[in-house]
């Protein structure tokens, strides 16, 4: 008798077949997990870095530049005496006067990397902020710009209040212009530098 059709294991082979598709299938969940966990920490660490920038940039713009107008002698050591816990250390006290006061184009005491985006290079002050756990994070932040205004530094409210015509007082008050800065701020882990976030802050005064 002559076989036309031999099946003999097939059953074997479609076993084989669909245990493989399951693994695959198996693999490429495990895959995606992986990659969805990776995600999530890198995700979190970038949120950890962007709060701990962002609330340098809050220190920055509420504390620090305000007390650089302070009526002080040397206003540089008055900072790093005030927020010594932190290791505030600012560049070239010169420079950052000039950066506050006058536009970019003057800035003669600074370095020639002062214009640049990246704040690491010739900052105008570094410091740490310290975290409840862990290493905390170093911040980096720098003027990049200025557009100034008529500020008054001097810490002394001469303005008149909006009294409109009826006001009696005999001088002329010219309208306050704020001064406008461009400021480049980045903060990274102190035990991983890859874990950064970088923050531009335009900030008037």
């Amino acid at each position: 008798m002559k076989v036309l059709r031999n099946e003999s294991g097939v059953a074997l082979i479609t076993a084989l077949m669909l245990t493989l598709i399951s693994l695959g299938m198996v693999m490429a969940l495990l895959h995606l997990m992986l990659q969805q966990t990776k995600i999530s920490g890198a995700n979190k660490r970038y949120k950890t870095s962007l709060e701990a920038t962002h609330g340098a940039a809050q220190l920055i713009t509420k504390e620090l530049i305000p007390m650089m107008f302070s009526p002080v002698s040397d206003p540089k050591t008055t900072l790093t005496t005030r927020f010594a816990s932190i290791n505030l250390d600012t560049s070239s006290n010169d420079c950052f006067k000039q950066k506050l006061t006058l536009p970019a184009t003057e800035w003669t005491a600074c370095g020639t990397n002062s214009k640049t985006m990246d704040p690491k290079q010739d900052f105008d002050m570094t410091f740490k902020q310290l975290g409840v756990t862990g290493q905390g994070f170093q911040v980096y932040a720098k003027i990049v710009d200025t557009q100034p205004g008529n500020s008054d530094p001097s810490g002394v409210e001469l303005l008149d209040s909006g009294s409109g015509v009826t006001g009696t007082s005999p001088g002329v008050n010219p309208q306050h212009t704020p001064a406008i800065y461009r400021i480049e701020t980045q903060g990274e882990s102190t035990s991983d530098t890859k874990e950064k976030a970088s923050l531009t802050v335009f900030y008037a005064f």
